[in-house]
């Protein structure tokens, strides 16, 4: 089994700056961030698993394989940019795992999902918590590494045996602090260039009925998708996207 390691997750991270706790089994990752004690610190909670784990929408995460990654990072006002942090934790996860694995074509589908040849291999989940006049937010990242039992929607990323659970993690961690800092330069261009469904044809979800479609033409600053129909264009920032082929 690949144990978590504390000493390579905080390799190169401030321990001043960064709390990271690790835990055998835990609820939920997400949760145990708004059971946190909230300072000048950035909490990161790790799990081999989650007992509730759970994706968008309340829907459940599949979070009992152990060579997974299930982590949520929080802080207080953390987030001030109009560009959503789920999106933008979806570039930093795919430019992580393209960099420790030779380069894959890993893609995002819109709005939170890691994709690997048209396969789901994660998520990410965006909380807020109203703390007095603060805010708390939290970013939970779920993304399977090895799966001992796949139903149709779920890859994984077992193929690639030199990636290491615990290196990826500290990948992640490092760039997100980066990004806190920094920012993402063209967040909208970033984001676009690795999105799976550029100018394909969609189906667009809300609560199991399908209320339009039409071709991908990106997102809006606001992560918005825009979506093309009959040379007209329209946005929505709710709801599920539905590709032919894809899961």
């Amino acid at each position: 089994m690949n144990h978590l390691d504390i000493n390579k997750i905080h390799k190169n991270i401030s321990k001043d700056a960064v709390r990271i706790a690790t835990f055998k089994e835990i609820d939920s990752t997400n949760d145990q961030c708004k059971r946190d004690q909230h300072d000048k610190k950035i909490n990161v909670n790790i799990a081999h698993t989650q007992t509730n784990g759970r994706g968008r929408r309340g829907k459940s995460w599949l979070s009992k394989d152990y060579e997974n990654i299930y982590m949520s990072i929080s802080g207080l006002n953390i987030h001030k940019e109009k560009f959503p942090i789920s999106l933008a934790t979806g570039i930093i996860c795919q430019k992580a795992i393209k960099s420790l694995s030779g380069d894959i074509e890993v893609g995002l589908k819109w709005p939170n999902d890691i994709v690997l040849k048209n396969k789901k291999i994660g998520g990410i989940l965006v909380e807020k918590e109203i703390l007095g006049s603060n805010v708390i937010t939290i970013v939970g990242i779920g993304i399977n590494m090895q799966l001992s039992k796949k139903e149709d929607w779920w890859g994984d990323l077992s193929e690639f045996k030199e990636l290491d659970r615990n290196d990826l993690i500290n990948k992640i961690l490092i760039s997100f602090l980066d990004y806190l800092n920094k920012g993402i330069t063209n967040p909208v261009k970033e984001w676009e260039d690795v999105c799976m469904h550029m100018n394909k044809e969609i189906l667009i979800n809300q609560n199991n009925e399908i209320v339009d479609k039409g071709l991908f033409k990106g997102i809006d600053i606001d992560g918005s998708l825009i979506l093309e129909n009959n040379d007209q264009t329209c946005k929505y920032q709710f709801g599920e996207v539905s590709i032919k082929g894809a899961y």
